[in-house]
């Protein structure tokens, strides 16, 4: 861990706590990883007590009440205030006061039911039944309660749980956000989906056995940075990516043998996700410097390279021959015809499928039921009904059954309410971080049709990954991009790119 001389040995006493509890969470972490990539099904009671326990012991060493005097004890003495130092007692002190509000017997409890709701959330979205997920999903819903409770909040019990993945943010401003956003996309929605129209959305459909995408998606990852000394692609129901330790970064991704764009779009989301975890300081892990200061911050890095590298012009122009040696069945378009293709808008159903445009309708649709969850306007079993009405409302798309509908996405079966929001937030981070990477370096566009990905990757790695958390994320928004988060560059963007001058 990286220590100033002078430090006092209170915080030399938190560094070594960190990284004790580091040992337990990432421990947690390859636990959970196997079980969404290789567990066998008999193994899940034991698994849930594993994660139980782990997280539990994790939160016991956390909460310890000398770790609260460390903290008081450095806080007096103090450290300049855009030192990493700094960046970890301003964490350290949030999270700790945050996490001595919650009794470990909760933390260990809802850790026992996320790894049972994960399973059945599996089975329920492969047959299409909410019924089997719902006695998980109530349970879920009410420990999350009873978290939001413990910690405490003004207004909304979602303050407390959007806290966890944004800090600072609040459901009166994500509100605020989407009031002003919505009405943007639609302006930009019917004319892009016009545009659109003359390319047939079954364009690239054919035969793409899941050995070529494997070895494709290898090559794009390795090409635009992801270290594959540090990291691996599996196979599983939902894409993540999850670091196991230090040097040890899995995604997974899953495939579709007729629509190879699946896959592809979404290993450059989790090697996004990834390359910034691999920038984060490796000598400060288990400490908040050497960790994603929000989730805003991530998907930010997720969407830049999928959306504004991989779905530009620019990236078909350098990677048509090298997919085509993998889909020979690609020869017959031209690189603009594949762009068009994967960049088609039109509504639909599959948030992780869905268009750029159509993208943050999708995240606003979430973002209003786990509201009317948490504050209690709506009832878990109204909640495929009330989601194939509102989805209707917004898409004009009549939902068939819950697999399309209101259980695609994991995050509910894993307790994550609150997180939805950082998508959209991220979209905004990644539209105003590519416009000043562009800004600061002219020759960018030049350097991305030749697939050459260093200089941006290094700008991110000076601007966001090597920072950690360093600064709260609206500051190290505001420093990287020189203004705060805003819907004006990622409108922008839309705008140009959907609808043209």
């Amino acid at each position: 861990m990286s220590t100033l001389p002078e430090a006092p040995a209170a915080y030399k006493k938190l560094l070594r706590r960190a990284r004790e509890i580091a040992l337990a969470t990432s421990a947690a972490s390859a636990l959970t990883w196997d079980q969404e990539t290789y567990m066998p099904a008999k193994a899940l009671p034991y698994r849930a007590e594993q994660l139980a326990w782990l997280t539990g012991h994790a939160h016991r060493q956390f909460i310890a009440r000398q770790v609260g005097q460390w903290i008081s004890e450095c806080e007096q003495q103090g450290f300049a205030s855009d030192s990493a130092q700094a960046g970890n007692l301003r964490e350290w002190r949030r999270q700790y006061d945050r996490a001595t509000k919650v009794p470990a017997r909760l933390v260990e409890k809802l850790e026992r039911v996320r790894a049972h709701a994960r399973e059945a959330w599996r089975q329920a979205r492969q047959q299409s039944n909410f019924a089997l997920f719902k006695p998980h999903f109530d349970k879920i819903l009410a420990l999350t309660r009873q978290m939001a409770d413990c910690w405490g909040y003004q207004d909304s019990p979602y303050n407390a749980l959007v806290e966890g993945y944004e800090p600072g943010a609040t459901a009166a401003q994500l509100r605020q956000l989407f009031a002003e956003l919505r009405p943007a996309i639609a302006s930009v929605l019917a004319p892009a989906v016009a545009k659109s129209a003359a390319v047939p959305p079954d364009l690239l459909r054919g035969q793409y056995p899941v050995a070529a995408q494997q070895a494709f998606n290898r090559k794009v990852a390795e090409a635009i940075g992801f270290d594959f000394r540090a990291g691996r692609i599996d196979t599983t129901t939902h894409p993540f990516c999850s670091t196991l330790g230090a040097g040890d970064c899995r995604l997974t991704t899953r495939y579709n043998e007729s629509e190879f764009a699946q896959s592809l779009y979404g290993v450059l989301h989790e090697a996004g996700h990834g390359m910034y975890e691999q920038g984060l300081p490796e000598e400060d892990f288990g400490t908040p410097n050497g960790s994603a200061v929000s989730l805003a911050i991530h998907e930010s890095q997720s969407r830049l390279w999928e959306n504004h590298v991989g779905r530009g012009p620019a990236f078909w122009e350098h990677w048509h021959p090298v997919a085509c040696e993998h889909f020979p069945s690609l020869k017959t378009f031209s690189p603009a015809q594949i762009t068009a293709a994967v960049n088609r808008v039109s509504p639909s159903f599959i948030r992780v499928e869905a268009d750029q445009v159509t993208y943050d309708l999708h995240i606003i649709l979430r973002f209003e039921i786990e509201v009317n969850l948490v504050e209690g306007t709506l009832k878990t079993a109204d909640v495929p009904a009330y989601w194939n009405e509102q989805f209707e409302k917004m898409f004009g798309l009549k939902v068939a059954n819950d697999a399309a509908g209101c259980l695609q996405d994991i995050h509910w079966s894993i307790g994550l309410m609150g997180y939805f929001p950082t998508y959209t937030l991220g979209n905004l981070n990644a539209a105003q971080l590519m416009r000043r990477a562009a800004s600061e370096n002219p020759a960018l566009p030049g350097e991305l049709a030749r697939g050459q990905y260093n200089s941006l990757l290094s700008w991110l790695r000076e601007k966001i990954h090597h920072q950690g958390s360093r600064h709260n994320p609206r500051e190290l928004i505001r420093l990287a991009t020189g203004e705060p988060t805003g819907i004006r560059d990622h409108i922008d963007y839309l705008r140009a790119k959907f609808v043209g001058p």
